[in-house]
């Protein structure tokens, strides 16, 4: 096995290649998705849906991922993380195909369910970083694949609203779903089989279905509560039974952990501070950043005097700006991490992100509403291409399926219930459809969108202060990066 410090024998060309295809992949995905947002609102008049209710296309996704991320990355650690990846773009690839042939809301809404699986192939390529990649390069690739993010949206807005404005949305789809049968089959013969792999180990499926019904409730319940009342029994049930669920969910965890099982939510690995910290503060800024992306969405999209009244094209169009901010400070953010370590940048980055969604808060002008949306995309660049690194380089190889999918696990739990609370919030702050609107559904109020970007601007201020008191991981001898656990305080050395 090679030295994790400073290796310089591994296989360049290979993993230059894996980089390659991980990028594509997650600019595949992040197409896909990213096209599907600004025809939220085209979506909710065709099927006769509330705002709240077409939310729930993004919930169902999230709530998706959110339960199999932790499976996948523990089966995973056991059985090879390629095998695992192909399987997940096979299943991904096929769900792409339904969705864009649902022939109603509930059909969709499955579709998009098992399309959430998508959301593991991020975990997995991290992983796989991690095991090619000597230390010291691991902030710049991980930095190279969050940048993809960006990527993915830059492409995905301006083509995928092309597309839906002129041939509707569901032609998004079927663009799609070629090029990501192509990438199964690139994957399957480019990537290798995982060098960590631990064949017998139990798998968690019991507690990550808990865990699972306990989340879907509460987002059902948030997505509900505008439309049929939140003093209602149905919506107070849901959301109490929920929350109430998630008790014994955690204590079976840890009991199933104390009993030497791995756990999805194994506590051994929660209970580090550079493990807990990086999803806490994923989770939160996930759910601000859904939060005031919808709204986003549908100021650009709502009439005057709420709105911008554009098309579909000229919604994904303004909405380049966030993505392209996400596309330049990914890898600056890797070049600068290496020469002052990765704790500022993960400090800097949701002040940011804060700073520009506060100043969407103040309903500026269509000019700073693009400048302030370029602010959020390289703010939540910054944060994402540096908070990553705090979680990968605390743990061992023989964890890293687990611990990254676990991360996505907390990021998704986040972003599941924004995307409700979003749509609950600018549903219940709406008026009646504006006459000469092309949508035939009630409009959100200026208060719901302040509301909403107000919300992201505490979450992402929050968050700052949380990731203040991570760890270091990357150290220096002068200059020079170096690993220096042998001299790190023993309640460090856990961590690191």
């Amino acid at each position: 096995m090679k030295t994790e410090d400073n290796k310089e024998d591994y296989d360049k060309a290979y993993t230059t290649r894996v980089m390659l295809i991980l990028a594509m992949l997650i600019m595949i995905v992040m197409y896909v998705e990213g096209m599907l947002t600004p025809s939220l609102l085209s979506i909710a008049s065709e099927f006769k849906v509330s705002i709240s209710q077409v939310s729930l296309l993004l919930s169902v996704y999230l709530v998706t991922g959110v339960s199999v991320s932790p499976i996948v990355g523990k089966l995973g650690d056991i059985y090879g993380k390629k095998r695992m990846l192909v399987i997940v773009l096979l299943i991904y690839a096929v769900a792409v195909v339904s969705t864009g042939f649902s022939p109603n809301f509930t059909y969709m809404l499955i579709s998009r369910g098992i399309q959430g699986i998508g959301l593991t192939v991020m975990p997995l390529g991290m992983s796989l970083v991690r095991e090619e990649f000597p230390r010291r390069l691991v902030p710049k690739a991980q930095a190279l694949l969050s940048a993809m993010f960006g990527a993915g949206f830059a492409v995905s807005l301006p083509l995928g609203s092309l597309v839906s404005n002129d041939l509707g949305w569901r032609y998004t789809y079927h663009t799609a779903f070629p090029f990501v049968f192509a990438l199964v089959a690139v994957a399957y013969i480019y990537i290798r089989e995982s060098a960590y792999r631990r064949p017998g180990t139990r798998v968690d499926y019991f507690g990550a279905g808990i865990f699972a019904v306990a989340l879907g409730l509460v987002v059902f319940g948030l997505s509900e509560g505008a439309l049929i009342g939140w003093t209602s029994i149905t919506v107070i049930g849901m959301i109490v039974a929920g929350v109430i669920l998630f008790i014994p969910t955690f204590l079976y965890e840890r009991s199933y952990s104390k009993r030497g099982l791995e756990a999805i939510l194994d506590s051994r690995l929660l209970s580090k501070r550079n493990v807990w910290i990086p999803n806490v503060v994923l989770a939160i800024s996930g759910l601000g950043m859904f939060l005031a992306m919808q709204a986003l969405t549908y100021r650009f999209e709502s009439p005057t005097p709420y709105g911008f009244s554009f098309t579909i094209l000229d919604t994904g169009l303004s909405l380049v700006p966030f993505a392209i901010g996400t596309l330049i400070f990914g890898p600056i953010t890797g070049s600068i991490i290496t020469r002052i370590g990765v704790k500022q940048m993960s400090v800097l980055g949701p002040l940011v992100a804060a700073a520009g969604f506060f100043l969407e808060a103040t309903q500026p002008s269509f000019i700073m509403t693009l400048v302030y949306g370029f602010v959020i995309g390289a703010g939540l660049s910054i944060m994402n291409a540096s908070i990553i690194n705090i979680l990968v380089l605390s743990v061992e190889p023989r964890d890293m399926g687990l611990a990254t999918s676990m991360n996505g696990t907390f990021r998704n739990l986040g972003s599941s219930v924004g995307a409700s609370l979003a749509g609950a919030i600018l549903a219940t702050y709406s008026i009646a459809a504006i006459h000469g609107s092309p949508y035939d559904i009630p409009i959100p109020t200026h208060f719901g969108y302040e509301f909403s970007f107000l919300l992201a601007f505490g979450a992402f201020l929050v968050s700052a202060v949380i990731v203040a008191f991570a760890h270091e991981v990357i150290y220096f001898k002068g200059n020079t990066l170096a690993e220096k656990k042998s001299e790190l305080p023993e309640k460090q050395t856990d961590a690191a």
